[in-house]
């Protein structure tokens, strides 16, 4: 239950607080009282989209706070959140809307998305405005209406298993469209594949032949160059007195040798002329391997050429070199499994489609079994209402008839209605007069409010149309629907207003520059004044006061 509405900078109204209590609250005043602001309060908080223009001018934000009573599971939900409650059984919500039109929300002091906020507080309120009469005549409110009347057990798995059907079909849609160019695709990966692993190439393999092919084909050049290199270092065989390095080095050696006995100053250069001569005996014997391995092979060359051959093959379809055609192999061989398992899920989704199929038409068949059956009790309920409501003689059925499966069921829901005894019934939005359709929105309300006690109910007008003896009855359903909740309703007959228990009256006012309004809460005799003011346009007569204080004991005396 909301215990106070709490405005601020909203439209006309600068700030106003309304202390809410259970029963029927009434809010009543002139027209461009500010009325309307109340509501589109109401609606912020419940998380209705904001804008610029509901921010009073001069102002740089509006803002909209509500405190609601509420039970365990919602504190529960609060807490999820990261709120907490007031005493542990209010809550304070808050929606803010900057001159900038940007939108804040809280729930128990934790701010949220609005959609948060929304969905949270659609479990506590309701706002029913005029736009409902319009939404009453489309099938898919109409379909709301009976469904939250039947309440079918198997309609929430049916939507779940609708929506999981949906994808399954979109995507097997795209697989078996995409078979063509998958069997294309396929090919050409295998046929790369193949031709790689014909080939066989090894990592770092390229680099190694186009170095053995630079060795074979200079081989003689690089022969004499490591010829004339061993010449110099061990000595020539064909002249056997031409200097070399290690010969010259080994007379060094042996002065030094003979130099660091006698002194023993000279120790490190005998030292470090044996250690050269290590060195350059083990270069003279490489040099030696180098030379003798170089041979002219013609047969390995064109070996070597081949191989090359086939690596550049590859090298042009797959990679710059071989290190990159074995990640295309690595990721072809990838791309190539999940293109040929497209086949098993492809037979896989059909399993699970006709699965689901089957358990979609038996959930649909028992949500119009329940349909059909819940249709009659509402229609015959609401007729009741409307009896009351001065229409005796209407007639309002649901028409539930097969149509193809969508995602609640497969049935159309028509709400057909008839005013008149003898007439055809016909569709609601096409027969019924703006008075008459206010009737049956309220009829219909008031059967559906009463499966939600506690909630708060919010009515815009829901008085539209209509006067006289039928307000009072308007009256007394929204009196009898605020004994198990609270009702709040914007009306302009004083007829409805008679039996608020609460009674507020927005009046504006206006200094000459700036309009304000602002929010009253009425006592017995002011109450009287209000009522003789929207019954006569005058508070003040004396037989509009009589009127108006007998209109009130007839609300008090039902």
């Amino acid at each position: 239950m909301l215990t106070e509405l709490r405005l601020n900078s909203l439209g006309v109204v600068a700030e106003a607080v309304l202390p809410l209590g259970p029963g029927l609250t009434a809010l009543t005043g002139e027209t461009g009282a500010g009325k309307t602001m109340i509501v589109a309060g109401l609606g912020l908080l419940l998380g209705a989209r904001a804008d610029a223009s509901l921010v009073r001018n001069g102002q740089d934000r509006a803002l909209v706070q509500g405190r609601w009573e509420v039970g365990e599971l919602m504190a529960e939900a609060v807490e999820a959140l990261g709120g907490d409650l007031d005493d542990g059984v209010e809550l304070a919500t808050l929606r803010q809307v900057s001159s900038q039109g940007r939108s804040r929300a809280t729930v128990g002091g934790a701010q949220v998305p609005v959609s948060t906020l929304a969905g949270l507080l659609a479990e506590l309120a309701t706002i029913h405005g005029q736009s409902e009469q319009v939404r009453l005549s489309s099938p898919e409110r109409q379909r709301e209406l009976l469904d939250a009347f039947a309440a079918p057990a198997a309609l929430e798995d049916y939507r779940r298993d609708f929506a999981e059907h949906r994808r399954i079909t979109e995507e097997l849609a795209r697989l078996e469209a995409e078979a063509m160019n998958r069997a294309r695709e396929i090919d050409v990966l295998r046929f790369g594949l193949e031709e790689i692993a014909a080939v066989n190439p090894q990592e770092g393999e390229d680099e190694a032949l186009a170095a053995e092919a630079v060795r074979l084909a200079d081989a003689d050049d690089l022969k004499a160059l490591a010829m004339t290199a061993r010449g110099a270092l061990s000595g020539s065989e064909e002249d056997l007195d031409a200097p070399s390095v290690l010969g010259l080095v080994g007379v060094a050696r042996k002065a030094l040798e003979t130099l660091s006995e006698r002194d023993p100053g000279a120790t490190e250069l005998a030292r470090r002329i044996t250690e050269t001569n290590y060195l350059l005996t083990d270069l003279a014997q490489d040099v030696a391997g180098y030379t003798a391995d170089l041979v002219t092979d013609p047969l390995r060359q064109e070996a070597v050429a081949d191989r090359r051959g086939q690596l550049a093959t590859l090298t042009r379809k797959y990679g710059n070199d071989v290190a990159e055609v074995l990640e295309w192999a690595e990721r072809a061989t990838g791309q190539l499994a999940e293109l040929d398992g497209a086949d098993d899920r492809i037979e896989e989704l059909r399993k699970r489609a006709a699965v689901l199929d089957e358990a979609l038409d038996s959930a649909a068949a028992r949500i119009s079994r329940a349909r059909k059956e819940a249709a009659g009790r509402l229609a015959k309920l609401a007729s009741a209402e409307l009896t009351a409501l001065a229409m005796p003689h209407a007639r309002l059925e649901f028409a539930v008839t097969k149509a193809l499966r969508g995602p609640h069921g497969a049935d159309r829901i028509e709400l057909v209605f008839t005013a008149n005894p003898g007439s055809v019934p016909g569709p609601l939005g096409k027969i019924a007069s703006g008075g008459e359709l206010s009737r049956v929105r309220l009829a219909l309300e008031v059967v559906l409010a009463g499966q939600s006690p506690g909630h708060t109910f919010v009515f815009d007008e829901v008085d539209a149309g209509v006067g006289g003896a039928v307000g009072l009855e308007i009256g007394r359903r929204l009196k009898r629907l605020a004994a198990n909740g609270q009702v709040i309703v914007v009306t302009h007959l004083a007829q409805v207003a008679a039996f608020a228990d609460q009674h507020f009256l927005i009046a504006k006012s206006s200094d000459g520059q700036v309009t304000t309004s602002d929010v009253t809460p009425l006592g017995e005799e002011e109450r009287a004044a209000e009522l003789a003011r929207m019954m006569s346009g005058s508070g003040e007569s004396d037989a509009g006061l009589r009127h108006a204080k007998e209109l009130l004991r007839i609300a008090r005396t039902g």
